[in-house]
């Protein structure tokens, strides 16, 4: 089921999820005692993180909440570009969840052995069956991308493994990413896009032709879960 949610603006956007991902966890926590959820980085996402910290301090059992991200650049945890660390000034510093409750993609190792690592963690924690996610956040850019799945890149063709390094070439860096498998088993994805520049990009991703090599966004299709577009009013304008 795809779900389109329209907010007013980015601070509305900041607040839909946030009371999305407070349903979602206690729901999760009451059936099977944990929630899990993959984190992604860019603006929006990081808006949404203060929100939590701020307002759903004492309202979300932290404790039960496991996080692990969707995609990570390859640098180290402290560098400015990483997704682990935006996540951790602006959120999980600031609730109380335990360390061990944190898997981080390790973007400080050369990129094939971290996407080999993270998926051990996945193994791990999951066991050997697909990893099935209560929710996983992911953006949208103006290429039409998500998590690290990039336009015409190699992970997009990737149909077994969990976890890939991607090299983009526009960008001349690699990236580590879970793989479309992975993110379209979630019982729960969602998208968070605000801002003028994506309105035709997402027009193009929701309404046009299904073309996922150029628009990777079209590759998100859970199996046997629910996709929620959050989207402000800019952003939306064209749909």
């Amino acid at each position: 089921m795809t779900d389109i949610r329209i907010a007013q603006d980015t601070t509305a956007l900041a607040e839909m999820a946030a009371e999305t991902i407070q349903t979602l966890a206690d729901d999760a926590i009451q059936a099977r005692g944990s929630f899990t959820i993959a984190l992604s980085g860019g603006s929006t996402p990081k808006a949404l993180f203060i929100l939590l910290a701020s307002q759903y301090h004492d309202t979300i059992d932290w404790n039960r909440v496991f996080i692990f991200w969707g995609d990570e650049r390859c640098v180290p945890p402290d560098h400015a570009d990483s997704n682990y660390r935006m996540a951790r000034e602006t959120l999980l510093d600031h609730v109380n969840l335990p360390t061990d409750n944190v898997f981080r993609l390790k973007g400080e190792l050369p990129p094939p052995e971290a996407a080999e690592d993270y998926e051990r963690v996945l193994h791990s924690f999951f066991g050997d069956e697909l990893p099935r996610l209560d929710l996983i956040l992911l953006g949208m850019g103006d290429d039409g991308h998500t998590a690290s799945l990039f336009p015409h890149t190699e992970a997009l063709k990737e149909t077994q493994r969990w976890v890939v390094p991607n090299y983009v070439s526009a960008k001349e860096t690699w990236r580590l990413t879970l793989t479309a498998l992975v993110i379209n088993n979630a019982a729960n994805v969602m998208f968070l896009v605000a801002g003028t520049e994506k309105a035709e990009r997402l027009k193009q991703v929701l309404q046009g032709a299904y073309q996922p090599e150029t628009l990777p966004s079209q590759l998100v299709k859970p199996t046997n879960g629910n996709l929620i577009w959050g989207v402000d009013q800019t952003a939306a304008a064209l749909l």
